[in-house]
């Protein structure tokens, strides 16, 4: 395993301090990134959010693929939609839910997609 390197000298790189201060974001925007990877972190939330990448879908259907209550599926979907990473339409009595925009889905894709990789290196080892 590789060891992190530590930095033994006391020389301040100011130009390139000054440059990525500059293209920080505000501290708001930072906790708001940070609860959406607390929210996305919940097993079962990312569960939910990976079968509604592959397809929109009722509570039931939900429920039934994960193996869990309607009452458990339906309160996690509550605290999706009140983070904005999934939406709903209603089509006569059922209620299908989706994800709200394509950039959850390229998260999900791209944070999955990452771990696979990551996994097959691994296997090669």
């Amino acid at each position: 395993m590789d060891e992190i390197g530590v930095c033994d000298c006391n020389i301040l790189h100011q130009e390139i301090i000054d440059d990525t201060k500059e293209k920080m974001l505000s501290m708001k925007l930072f906790n708001k990134v940070s609860n959406f990877f607390k929210i996305i972190g919940d097993g079962t939330r990312l569960r939910i959010l990976y079968a509604l990448d592959k397809n929109e879908m009722c509570v039931c259907d939900i429920a039934n693929l994960l193996n869990m209550t309607k009452s458990s599926i339906s309160h996690q979907l509550k605290l999706l939609k009140e983070n904005s990473l999934v939406k709903s339409r209603r089509d006569g009595k059922i209620v299908y839910y989706m994800l709200d925009d394509e950039h959850v889905s390229s998260v999900i894709e791209i944070a999955c997609e990452h771990i696979m990789h990551k996994e097959m290196e691994n296997e090669k080892i």
